[in-house]
C-alpha cells in the first residue's frame, strides 16, 4: 500500500503570513526538508549532554506503553521502549516503511502471508539490566490482550489464539499463534490469515517489548523497564516527569533507536499554550508540546522564525456521535448535524487556511485511499457527494431535524478543556441548538476525557476529539475508529466512540485490507469505498485538518521529524 511521510516542510513565511497578516521576512525553502535547516546541527556541531526541558498544558495519563492511547506519552517514551519493527528515526521518502529494531531484520512472510519468524538480536538488556529474550517478546504480546490494549482487537487478533484471549483475557496464552526457540532467538508468529499491514502494527508503539514480568494490568504512573536509550525515573501527573539515561543501553540500530544526546529529559505540566511560548521566549524551556496559540502567530513568526517547526500530521478534529443512544440513533440527526456545521469555522479557530483545512470525510488528505468527496455541504448528498466542502445547508439539516422527530432533545457534547477545543465545542453547541436541541458543554482535562468518552458506561451523547494515525494507512482511521473489534463495551480502551457497528462495513474494511496483500491500488480504491460508505452512514461529524506549529528555544539543535514520532525528542542538541 502507498504510504507517504507526515512530514511536509514549509516556509513559516508562506503559513504564518496566511494565518496572520502580518510582514516579516524568511529564507525561501528549496526542498520539503528546507525549514529544518535552521535548526539541524552538523556533524561537527553535534553536542551531547545537558538537560532539554521541554513544557507541557497536562500529563498524558498511564505511562503503560501498552496501555497509552495519548500522542503527547507516545512521544515521550519513543526512546523508551522498542518492538520488533520500527519507522526509521529520520525524514524524507525513505523513512515510508518499516525497518528492522528489536529483530535482526524485517522478515519475508511465509506460507501464503501467514507465518513470520523473527531472530531477536543478541545481547539486548532492558533498563532494569535483565535480558531480554523470546520469552519476554511472546509474553508482551499475551499482555496485550490481559491488559485490554485499545489496539488489540483491531491489530492483533489475526494471531492464532487471539480470539480466545479477547473473550478470556485473564488466561490469555496465543496457544498456537507465538512460537519462541530460545537457543536460535527466534520468535514466530502464526497467523489465521494474510494481514497486510501486520509489519507495520509490530512496528506501532502498543507492541512494545516488556519484560515477561511486568504484571498483567495497567501500570498507571509506574513505567515499565524499556529497552530505549533512555528510562522514566519519576513521574507526578500533576507536576512533572524525567527521563534519564538508560544505563544499560547500547546502540544497535542507528535507524531504528539512536543514541539520546541529552543526558537527561525534564518534562513540566501545568503551562498553557501562552506560558509556554513566554517561556520558550525568556530560555526557561526548550520544547513546547502544544501548538502556538493563534494569537501569538504572527509575534512567532516575526521574531522567532528560525526556532519553528512547522509539519503536517494526519491528524484531524473531529465529533463522534454515539449511534446507540438518542438523539444520534438516529440516521437523520446524524446526518443533519454533519449538514450544518459550519467546517469554515473550525478552520478559523485553528488559524486559517494556512493551517487548517475544512475536512468533511473520515480520511484525511494523504492518506492512503483518500480520494476528495463531500457529502454534507450545500449541494451535496451521499449519494451526489462534491469535490470538497463548500458551506452549511441548515435548510437540509433542518427538514432532517423534523423528519428524525429528535428536536428538543437535550445534548451534551463531553470536550477537553485544553487549546482550542472550546471554541469547536461552543460551534457545534451553537449548531445544535441552531437546530432546534438543547446542547450544553461539559469540559475536562483531555487527560480524563479521553478514556471517559470512550466508556460505553458514560452515555455519552457527542465526545469532541481528535486523531492522529498510529500508522500512515487507512485501517488507522476506518477499522480503529469504526470497526465492530474497536468497540469495547464498559471499557476505558475503545476507540470506537461512537459506538458504531455495520457488518456491511465491517465485510468492506476486511476486503480493502485483504487486497493490500495483491494490489495497493485495488486496496486504496476499496478504502474510498468504505470511506463514503461510513458517511452515509454518519457516526461522526469530521471537521478540520491541522498542522504542528511548535516553537523551541535558541538553545535548541538538530529538530528531526519523523514519520511517526514527531519531533525526536532523544536527537534534539541542547547548547
Amino acid at each position: 500500500m502507498q504510504k507517504r511521510s507526515f512530514y511536509v516542510g514549509y516556509t513559516l513565511a508562506s503559513l504564518l503570513a496566511a494565518a496572520c497578516p502580518l510582514s516579516y521576512s524568511h529564507a525561501e525553502s528549496t526542498s520539503p526538508a528546507a525549514h529544518f535547516a535552521t535548526t539541524t546541527a552538523t556533524a561537527s556541531e553535534a553536542h551531547t549532554g545537558g538537560t532539554l526541558r521541554l513544557a507541557a498544558q497536562n500529563s498524558g495519563g498511564t505511562l503503560d506503553p501498552q496501555v497509552s492511547y495519548i500522542s503527547l506519552i507516545k512521544q515521550l517514551e519513543t526512546p523508551v521502549y522498542d518492538g520488533l519493527l520500527t519507522f526509521p528515526k529520520f525524514s524524507g521518502p525513505a523513512a515510508q516503511h518499516v525497518i528492522a529494531n528489536l529483530a535482526e531484520t524485517v522478515p519475508q512472510p511465509e506460507d501464503g502471508g501467514r507465518t513470520y519468524r523473527f531472530i531477536l538480536r543478541p545481547n539486548l538488556r532492558f533498563s532494569d539490566g535483565q535480558p531480554l529474550t523470546v520469552e519476554d517478546a511472546a509474553a508482551s504480546f499475551r499482555r496485550l490482550f490481559k491488559v485490554g490494549s485499545p489496539t488489540a482487537g483491531p491489530y492483533y487478533s489475526h494471531i492464532i489464539g487471539a480470539d480466545a484471549c479477547l473473550h478470556d483475557p485473564a488466561h490469555c496464552t496465543l496457544a498456537g499463534g507465538i512460537e519462541t526457540d530460545a537457543a536460535t532467538r527466534t520468535l514466530t508468529f502464526h497467523l489465521t490469515e494474510p494481514d497486510a499491514e501486520f509489519p507495520e502494527r509490530l512496528a506501532w508503539f502498543h507492541a512494545a517489548i516488556l519484560p515477561a514480568s511486568t504484571p498483567p494490568h495497567d501500570t498507571g504512573n509506574t513505567a515499565p523497564p524499556g529497552t530505549g536509550p533512555y528510562r522514566v525515573t519519576h513521574y507526578d501527573p500533576a507536576t512533572g516527569m524525567v527521563l534519564d539515561r538508560n544505563p544499560y543501553f547500547q546502540e544497535w540500530a542507528h535507524d531504528a533507536q539512536p543514541a539520546g544526546y541529552p543526558d537527561r529529559i525534564n518534562v513540566t505540566f501545568g503551562l498553557d499554550p501562552e506560558g509556554e511560548v513566554t517561556a520558550i521566549e525568556n530560555g526557561q524551556y526548550d520544547v513546547m508540546y502544544e501548538d502556538v496559540p493563534l494569537d501569538r502567530l504572527g509575534e512567532v513568526g516575526s521574531r522567532y522564525a528560525k526556532q519553528v517547526q512547522i509539519y503536517t500530521l494526519l491528524l484531524y478534529y473531529y465529533a463522534a456521535l454515539n449511534v446507540q443512544i438518542p438523539p444520534f440513533q438516529s440516521l437523520k440527526a446524524r446526518q443533519a448535524l454533519n449538514y450544518a456545521i459550519n467546517r469554515h469555522a473550525m478552520v478559523i479557530y485553528h488559524g486559517g487556511e494556512a493551517v487548517a483545512a475544512p475536512l468533511c470525510q473520515l480520511l484525511p488528505q494523504g492518506a492512503p485511499g483518500y480520494d476528495p468527496a463531500c457529502a454534507y455541504t450545500k449541494g451535496a448528498s451521499p449519494t451526489h457527494p462534491l469535490h470538497q466542502w463548500q458551506a452549511p445547508d441548515l435548510a437540509e439539516a433542518r427538514r432532517l431535524v423534523r423528519e428524525s422527530g429528535t428536536a428538543g432533545q437535550k445534548v451534551t457534547i463531553v470536550a477537553p478543556l485544553e487549546g482550542r477545543y472550546a471554541a469547536m465545542a461552543m460551534e457545534l453547541r451553537s449548531t445544535l441548538a441552531s437546530l432546534g436541541y438543547d446542547a450544553t458543554v461539559r469540559s475536562m482535562t483531555q487527560t480524563v476525557q479521553f478514556s471517559y468518552v470512550q466508556n460505553s458506561d458514560n452515555h455519552v451523547q457527542l465526545a469532541l476529539t481528535g486523531w492522529n494515525a498510529d500508522y500512515p494507512s487507512a485501517s488507522s482511521f476506518l477499522q480503529t475508529l469504526f470497526a465492530c473489534a474497536s468497540f469495547h463495551p464498559h471499557s476505558d480502551n475503545s476507540p470506537n466512540m461512537s459506538a458504531f457497528c455495520n457488518p456491511d462495513t465491517d465485510a468492506l474494511m476486511t476486503r480493502a485490507a485483504t487486497a493490500a496483500l495483491t494490489s495497493p491500488e485495488e486496496s486504496a480504491e476499496d478504502w474510498a469505498e468504505v470511506d463514503r460508505a461510513l458517511m452515509t452512514e454518519a457516526p461522526a461529524v469530521p471537521l478540520v485538518q491541522i498542522k504542528r506549529v511548535r516553537l523551541l528555544s535558541k538553545r535548541t539543535r538538530n529538530a528531526i521529524v519523523t514519520l511517526n514520532d514527531e519531533i525526536l525528542l532523544s536527537q534534539l542538541q541542547v547548547q
